[in-house]
């Protein structure tokens, strides 16, 4: 089994950057492909970023293509999310996700693990 625990949400204004943290335990995210995915208030979950091991491969959602960065550390065993340029349409509840396959993937359901997420509220 792997735990997720999100960290990093909170309340910025438009245009101010966050940097959102996912780190593992219970095991080692050897050949795990690792994601970011986000819930608005009234809408259904979405895919934002992924990233394949070791790390060379990553995916972005065209709505946050060019300001946001998907990163892993393997020797800490998390993950992040650096968001610059927020947008009030950022507001979301950000979910970490694990995936025992070292490929990307971006549908949710190719996902096996999933944190309990971190609210990002942007004010305009």
């Amino acid at each position: 089994q792997v735990q997720l625990v999100e960290s990093g949400g909170g309340l910025v204004q438009a245009g101010d950057s966050l940097r959102l943290s996912c780190a593992a335990s219970g095991r080692t995210l050897m050949n795990y492909a690792m994601g970011w995915f986000r819930q608005a208030p009234g809408k259904e979950r979405e895919f934002v970023a992924v990233i394949s091991w070791p790390g060379s491969i990553t995916s972005y959602a065209d709505s946050v293509k060019g300001r946001f960065t998907i990163s892993r550390d393997n020797a800490k065993n998390t993950i992040y999310l650096q968001m610059n340029s927020l947008k009030p349409e950022d507001t979301a509840v950000y979910y970490c996700a694990a995936r025992q396959d070292w490929r990307i993937e971006v549908k949710l359901d190719a996902m096996d693990y999933w944190g309990k997420g971190t609210l990002v509220t942007v004010s305009s």
